[in-house]
């Protein structure tokens, strides 16, 4: 178990006041003040370890996300024994109704291998819509259609969680209807179009958080429009 929240008594220090703020800010605050407390090093690791151990009966949500990874990425060995013990496939559940294993996705996002992350999410996709889908690569739009609530949920919410709410499938949504479902405009909106000329895989995609909210996962695009249509018209967001 982790040892009770620490006891502040007299004047608080700097990092102690930003554990409070941490503890009690909105996730605007938040998004702030983890990378700051990751920056005071291992007292600042212990801070994160407390209150990620605090929130796991809560909705997980990017502000997890963001503070596994930064405890998944640091050379600090007591995180690494922590995550280890208490989120030892990470802090997304890993939710199949076929049996998929998700955690190497899950591994990548946590690591911010996008692009990689990316490749690996066809490849996913793939798995559950069947052998002849894993075979040629690439899916069809009525594979999407038959795709699991339970499976499209997962991957989109290791997309969000470890994108600090900008990556994944819901987003994109939320973008395809605020635009009345016009695919030029979204196209603009999130990076895959610029004027007339559309961006070419894989170099002028922005494999890191600068990319335009909904950038990505790229759900097979460049095959045309039904595969994303079908995948944003799915169930799952209802």
């Amino acid at each position: 178990m982790m040892t009770d929240p620490m006891v502040l008594s007299g004047n608080p220090s700097d990092i102690d006041l930003l554990r409070i703020q941490l503890i009690d800010g909105s996730e605007k605050v938040q998004q702030q003040l983890i990378p700051k407390l990751a920056g005071y090093g291992e007292n600042g690791f212990d801070i994160l370890m407390e209150f990620l151990y605090n929130r796991r009966q809560t909705s997980v949500t990017w502000v997890d996300g963001k503070v596994y990874q930064l405890l998944y990425n640091s050379e600090y060995d007591k995180a690494k024994e922590f995550l280890q013990a208490y989120f030892p496939q990470g802090v997304v559940p890993l939710i199949s109704e076929r049996e998929i294993d998700y955690s190497p996705l899950q591994s990548l996002l946590a690591k911010q291998d996008y692009q990689a992350a990316d490749r690996m999410t066809i490849q996913k996709m793939c798995e559950l819509a069947g052998s002849a889908a894993v075979q040629r690569k690439w899916l069809y739009f009525t594979e999407v259609e038959n795709f699991p609530i339970a499976d499209l949920r997962t991957i989109n919410n290791l997309w969000v969680v470890y994108s600090e709410g900008k990556f994944g499938f819901s987003v994109q949504r939320e973008i395809w209807l605020s635009l009345g479902k016009n695919w030029d405009n979204v196209w603009t909106k999130i990076g895959w179009k610029a004027g007339n000329n559309w961006t070419r895989y894989p170099n002028e995609f922005t494999w890191d958080l600068t990319a335009p909210r909904g950038h990505l996962p790229l759900s097979n695009q460049l095959r045309g429009v039904r595969v994303i249509a079908s995948l944003l018209a799915h169930p799952a967001w209802s």
